[in-house]
């Protein structure tokens, strides 16, 4: 049997994607967790049991896809070898999510896993520098710098990978409740932009400064630009390279339709 790929799927659209890109692709996904394609589920608390079976199954590629929240560990149901693992994942788990994953992927990796990004299977999703839709002005790609600024300094406190800049100031950043809720708070304090007259503002997404990209990358789709419609931006920018567009075509419609720009920012 040729080696296979797993897919350790989360929430969102991106797992369907990636399970149709793949032959045969064994798919897991977190217990009680819908994630919108067929999928065996596990739990953290027998993670060497699930890996043992990759083996056994000739999986020997891990791609990670979709959102997952923290989960709620319960120490009763931890298998014998597993728990010789617990210290190392509360450990990572407390001191954030970036660090919770790269301790995830070396777990998979001391296995003999090779972990693969998003943008190894399908890297149309995963776009170089460019304009997609529109043109940002002199006064957004300042914004988009300043916000790009942000992220780059609380990178290392691990809060976000979103920030909305108007006029120079910020905004808002994206916190644990995610990019809608930073986004609708964009929407609500829009009145705030010094000059009303002045530009509208942007809303920019990247990784965290040093994040291993074959896990978590930001995702942008067509809700992303509808969102930012509804606050009042000028246009949505991002790092090249580093986000995961969902659904391109059809960001690109809503951007010209509401007058957005999109921005892969080299």
């Amino acid at each position: 049997m040729p080696d296979r790929t797993a897919v350790i799927a989360g929430t969102g659209a991106l797992p369907p994607l990636i399970v149709a890109a793949l032959d045969t692709p064994a798919v897991f996904a977190p217990e009680g967790v819908a994630v919108g394609v067929p999928a065996q589920p596990f739990r953290l608390e027998r993670l060497v049991p699930l890996l043992d079976r990759l083996i056994d199954d000739g999986v020997r590629r891990v791609v990670f896809a979709g959102g997952v929240r923290r989960p709620r560990l319960d120490p009763q149901i931890f298998d014998s070898r597993t728990a010789t693992l617990l210290p190392r994942i509360l450990g990572a788990i407390q001191s954030g999510d970036d660090a919770a994953l790269r301790e995830l992927i070396a777990i998979f990796e001391e296995w003999g896993l090779t972990v693969v990004g998003v943008q190894d299977i399908l890297p149309e999703l995963v776009p170089d520098a460019g304009l997609l839709a529109g043109d940002p002005g002199p006064a957004d790609r300042r914004d988009a710098d300043r916000a790009a600024q942000i992220l780059s300094e609380i990178g290392a406190l691990d809060i976000g990978q979103g920030a909305v800049v108007v006029q120079g100031l910020c905004l808002a950043v994206e916190t644990l409740p995610g990019t809608d809720a930073m986004l609708e708070f964009a929407a609500r304090h829009a009145h705030l932009r010094p000059d009303p007259a002045g530009s509208r503002g942007v809303f920019y997404k990247a990784p965290k400064p040093g994040q291993d990209l074959r896990i978590d990358l930001p995702t942008l789709g067509p809700d992303s630009v509808a969102a930012a419609a509804r606050a009042g931006l000028a246009g949505i920018a991002w790092q090249a390279s580093g986000v995961i567009l969902l659904d391109r075509p059809a960001m690109i419609e809503a951007a010209v339709a509401t007058g957005l720009f999109l921005w892969a920012r080299g």
